[in-house]
């Protein structure tokens, strides 16, 4: 099997897992901020681009996926109701703002306005695929 795992130490690195999580799907219950241990997690069926660029439809596929934030404190989301489990969110970007190096902000933004915006001490995060993947015969898109 050819799981992606990919771990991020900087902006640049945060960048490629934003590309790989794009258009992920994951229900509100499988996000879990640990407080004690400053992680957030968030268990996510992701779409593979890596497979999918230059592909026939027939050859899409999604795979299980974790993504994993360290060094993480103050935790706040916006449109998100967190008493509904069972809500599908879509992840469209991960971004980070620097506040004093190498701290700042992560925002993960999602479809509807929806976001989970966190501080770290140091940009520190993986994404592992879980899993085989399985088939999909729908490409995400955007309309501009």
């Amino acid at each position: 099997m050819d799981q992606l795992k990919l771990a991020a130490l900087d902006q640049e690195d945060l960048a490629v897992i934003s590309a790989q999580v794009q258009d992920a799907v994951l229900k509100v219950g499988d996000i879990r901020f640990l407080p004690r241990e400053g992680r957030l997690l968030l268990v996510m069926n992701r779409f593979a681009w890596d497979k999918a660029l230059g592909r026939q439809a027939r050859n899409l596929e999604r795979r299980r996926a974790a993504l994993s934030f360290a060094r993480v404190s103050n935790v706040k989301s916006i449109r998100i109701g967190q008493h509904n489990k069972d809500a599908v969110l879509s992840l469209l970007a991960i971004d980070f703002s620097e506040t004093e190096a190498p701290a700042g902000q992560v925002t993960l933004h999602f479809s509807g306005g929806a976001a989970i915006g966190f501080d770290v001490e140091c940009i520190e995060a993986q994404l592992a695929d879980l899993g085989a993947a399985w088939a999909t015969e729908h490409m995400p898109h955007h309309e501009a």
